[in-house]
């Protein structure tokens, strides 16, 4: 049987979110789709699995809602359990910037948008322009732009904290990406507000882009937040690169791992070597325990 995945988000004014929460519940579990949703007054946010004809039923259905028919939705191949389970959620924000009173409503104050397309031209021709990923500093590791330049964010919500490591630039043209989209549209709004006036952002995503032009500009796997972890296109190719690094030894890896000692909530690479029998590995915080 063959499965789908799909990511989506959309900004849009959501006032009865709990009932679009139900909604979404009764549908998902009528289709047998697992994965998370994310509802908001500012929107939703989601990344569903389902067998190829369920999710098609899904994403019709979705699109019957006015505020979600346009809603660019990306697909990639599915492995079936890359889910747990069914989580349908209703949060204060989709991706969470915690701006407080200061907080914007992307789609009214958000960066230019940029296509595949137009990127891909970009690094063709040596456009001047620099490129920041707003993505997490461990989602980094396994694959970036080449020449891009990552703030140094554990989470989303740190971007107000590391504004000003990018100050020298705030005058350049400036992407940001990040691996959908959702946390492009509200980074490049608050920079915008921050005086980046420059500032834009990469439609759909790096996985948009890669699924484009695999292996070309971007290098490495996308971390995903399922049970594939990361994911390539064409990674077969003599193009592919493995760009990231074990977090014990050094060694050229992509793997991730949680550290083995459950009261440690590291996640970081760890090659084959560094993993005991079973695949598992202490985090290099933990060394003494080995």
């Amino acid at each position: 049987m063959a499965y789908t995945i799909i990511l989506f988000y959309k900004y849009t004014r959501i006032k009865d979110t709990e009932t679009i929460k139900e909604a979404q519940l009764k549908l998902c579990r009528e289709l047998e789709l697992k994965g998370r949703i994310i509802i908001a007054e500012e929107g939703i946010n989601t990344t569903l699995e389902g067998t190829n004809e369920n999710i098609e039923k899904y994403v019709k259905a979705l699109a019957s809602d006015k505020r979600f028919k346009d809603t660019h939705i990306k697909r990639s191949e599915g492995i079936g359990d890359a889910f747990p389970k069914l989580s349908v959620k209703v949060r204060p924000e989709i991706v969470s910037l915690q701006l407080g009173e200061e907080d914007l409503h992307p789609g009214e104050v958000t960066g230019k948008r940029l296509t595949p397309e137009e990127l891909h031209e970009w690094f063709q021709s040596n456009e001047d322009f620099e490129i920041v990923d707003m993505r997490n500093d461990y989602e980094y590791k396994s694959g970036h732009f080449r020449g891009s330049r990552l703030l140094p964010m554990r989470n989303f919500r740190d971007l107000p904290k590391v504004k000003d490591e990018i100050e020298d630039i705030k005058d350049k043209k400036v992407l940001a990406v990040c691996t959908g989209g959702v946390r492009c549209e509200k980074a490049t709004g608050y920079l915008k507000k921050q005086g980046f006036e420059n500032i834009y952002q990469l439609d759909g995503g790096i996985v948009s882009y890669m699924e484009k032009y695999p292996n070309k500009d971007f290098e490495g796997k996308l971390y995903v937040f399922d049970k594939r972890i990361t994911m390539g296109f064409e990674t077969d190719s003599p193009e592919h690169k493995v760009v990231g690094k074990c977090d014990k030894c050094g060694a050229a890896s992509d793997m991730y791992a949680d550290c083995k000692n459950k009261s440690c909530a590291n996640h970081f690479i760890a090659c084959k070597d560094c993993r005991d029998e079973s695949g598992l590995a202490f985090c290099p915080e933990e060394r003494g325990i080995e």
